[in-house]
């Protein structure tokens, strides 16, 4: 896998001449009729299907992911985004009527979306082409013009995109750059009407200082530790395959996977047990040679995973081989919260079990931390479940299930504080990429405001304090 990716001054000063013709695209109004919209979704899906095979070498090159896995959380992923659009699109955009008030009747009053203008995507290198397209699919329908910018952590993807976007989509509606820092540097430095980020919390801060310059408003799609909190009587093995699953996938690389456990009571040991079992189940005695357990994106990210394994004692896992950028399924147990492996979110295969006495504690332990992009909660309780719902604060919050909330499409996905700022997903998408905006149309006749002109005095006064 090669991870090599050479500046190109080209591509840099290439920049404000791609923006600029985006920008006089939607300046014609070549994006804002619906049909428009629905053909570059059409084109999209097509793209999937027609050169699913690309793709899927593309995402086995950059990350290991198998086919099966490139379908379910990357391709099918945003054909599903893709067709959940289209079917309901047109009743999204449909113009709302709102009530007028008294003082003001007769007249009639409508929220309208309308499009932005030009955006800029910045996709992560975790789910290349899944974080790159969905948003794209939201950008499209509401009627924009789009920069994508792919992850050249994921170099194989990114070239996929760059050569295969331009052959579906509208050319001068849709741009691919691919580059590094010094592409990304000069790209935020163009005025969009949005940017749309997703990735860590330190290039967040970037992204939103550069933002500034223009006003240009922003939507931070981050991460952080979600934790995954395990009550007494949920059962063992089905709550151990579920979180084995949901950490997993992709090789941990995910920002809403499970980041830890916090197991309530006694229910540790029987957990770990089948945790463990649901590791040989799901990738056989030697996960290595598994065809469905992907490996770390590159160097940098497999040696700082491998430094926290020493955070804990392996229940299950703990090898791993550079040189095939392996790390194994590990769940640990006897972690300090303060160990390194809790000091920062994980994204990778190691999954930590801290053992906490009560609920109270285990809420309160949730609550002393930044805001998780998601929390999971394995019970049978109704009042657990009440609890969690009203006294934390995440992203999403699940219960029995972890990751597949977002695959629900009317449910808006992000974050809140830490983990992100804004959301999309299904209408959310829409609401991201448009501007609401508010009409009002009243007649000039009969003129009804003559009632509220200057001078305002007796009779007018005491209808205006009681209409108002």
């Amino acid at each position: 896998m090669s991870k090599t990716y050479a500046p190109s001054e080209d591509a840099v000063a290439d920049i404000p001449k791609i923006v600029g013709g985006l920008r006089a695209a939607f300046a014609d109004g070549r994006t804002k009729p619906v049909t428009w919209r629905r053909e570059q979704l059409r084109a999209m899906r097509h793209l999937l299907t027609e050169e699913r095979p690309v793709l899927e070498k593309a995402l086995k090159d950059d990350l290991g992911k198998s086919p099966v896995e490139a379908h379910t959380t990357e391709i099918g992923f945003v054909l599903n985004e893709i067709d959940h659009t289209l079917r309901h699109l047109k009743s999204w955009l449909r113009p709302q009527r709102v009530s007028v008030p008294a003082a003001l009747a007769p007249a009639k009053a409508r929220k309208v979306r309308e499009p932005l203008g030009t955006v800029m995507i910045i996709a992560p290198w975790n789910y290349p082409l899944n974080l790159a397209l969905a948003p794209l699919v939201g950008a499209i329908a509401a009627g924009n013009t789009a920069l994508v910018k792919p992850s050249e952590l994921a170099p194989a993807t990114a070239a996929a995109l760059a050569d295969l976007v331009p052959r579906y989509l509208d050319t001068e509606a849709v741009a691919v750059v691919q580059g590094g820092i010094p592409e990304s540097t000069a790209l935020l430095e163009q005025r969009f009407d949005h940017i749309f980020y997703t990735g860590n919390g330190a290039v967040a801060r970037l992204v939103m200082a550069a933002a500034v310059k223009h006003l240009t408003p922003v939507t931070l799609e981050l991460g952080g530790k979600s934790p995954a909190i395990v009550e007494p009587g949920a059962d063992p093995a089905a709550t151990a395959r579920r979180l084995a699953w949901g950490k997993f996938t992709n090789a941990g690389q995910t920002c809403v996977a499970p980041d830890y456990v916090l197991a309530v009571g006694d229910s540790a040991e029987a957990l770990e047990r089948e945790l463990a079992a649901a590791v040989t189940e799901m990738f056989g005695d030697d996960p290595r040679t598994s065809p469905d357990f992907g490996r770390i994106v590159n160097e940098r990210h497999f040696d700082r995973l491998t430094a926290l394994l020493d955070s804990g004692t392996a229940v299950v896992g703990g090898e791993y081989d550079r040189d095939g950028l392996y790390i194994a399924p590990t769940v640990l147990d006897g972690v300090d919260p303060g160990a390194p492996v809790m000091a920062e979110e994980i994204f990778g295969p190691v999954l930590p079990v801290i053992r906490i006495p009560d609920l109270d504690a285990a809420i309160a332990f949730v609550n002393e931390r930044d805001k998780p992009l998601a929390l999971y909660a394995f019970t049978g309780s109704a009042e657990t479940k009440r609890r969690l719902t009203t006294e934390t604060s995440s992203g999403g919050l699940a219960f029995g299930l972890p990751i597949a909330h977002l695959a629900v499409p009317g449910l808006p996905f992000g974050g809140v504080g830490e983990s992100g700022m804004g959301a999309y997903h299904s209408e959310a998408s829409i609401d991201t990429f448009s501007h609401t905006k508010s009409v009002l149309d009243k007649s000039l006749v009969p003129d009804t405001m003559r009632l509220a002109y200057a001078p305002v005095t007796g009779f007018k006064e005491r209808l205006l304090r009681r209409m108002l």
